[in-house]
């Protein structure tokens, strides 16, 4: 059994990460007892002075992208059933803001103590892309910890605390200054929301 290190390198609150994260995912349960993976997620803030109200999806793409309303649900329409292919539902009549990442990342990176990444992620993925949770807010985030099984006064402290996470923010701006998600594997760089094709391949090389 080959055995690989996968860093992922993701926000919260970025559209593509989910499908790329599960697209991975999925060609490892395709490779079942071919590999054995430890899968690191590494915290990459593209907002991070968004204020913990948010700002909505539409008004931040069209500025930042400078698109037309069109031109921004066209956008949607693709993400979506990019979305739906890879398994997942995004809900834009619930998920209309981008939040503040920082604390989500924070939750993620003490669940590492207990094999929970990976169960905090998908956690965060179904409340934020398909029920549109505000997850820039403890008490959410609070839930979400518990419903995972993780210690509800413990990870509030984790989430209060911004300390022990600098290294991994340090290991992601290294990696990338912008693109996300991207994923190291073995050491190799890769970039993007890649099929499950192109990571068996992958995998497989």
């Amino acid at each position: 059994m080959k055995k690989i290190k996968i860093e992922v390198i993701h926000d919260v609150v970025c559209s593509w990460c989910p499908i790329g994260i599960k697209n991975i995912r999925t060609a490892l349960e395709t490779l079942n007892k071919q590999i054995e993976a430890e899968i690191i997620y590494l915290p990459f803030e593209l907002n991070p002075t968004m204020p913990s109200e948010g700002e909505t999806i539409e008004a931040h793409l069209m500025r930042r992208n400078e698109w037309t309303k069109d031109q921004y649900l066209t956008y949607r329409k693709s993400l979506i059933e990019t979305a739906s292919k890879a398994g997942l539902i995004y809900d834009f009549n619930r998920r209309t803001h981008y939040y503040n990442t920082a604390k989500a990342h924070r939750l993620i990176h003490y669940a590492q103590n207990f094999n929970k990444q990976g169960a905090i992620v998908d956690a965060l993925t179904e409340k934020y892309f398909t029920q549109g949770w505000n997850i820039s807010k403890t008490e959410i985030l609070l839930d979400i910890a518990t419903s995972t099984g993780l210690n509800r006064k413990r990870a509030k402290q984790a989430i209060q605390s911004g300390e022990s996470i600098q290294e991994k923010y340090k290991r992601a701006s290294n990696i990338t200054t912008g693109s996300v998600p991207a994923f190291v594997i073995n050491e190799e760089l890769i970039y993007g929301s890649n099929s499950v094709d192109f990571f068996i391949n992958l995998f497989n090389r």
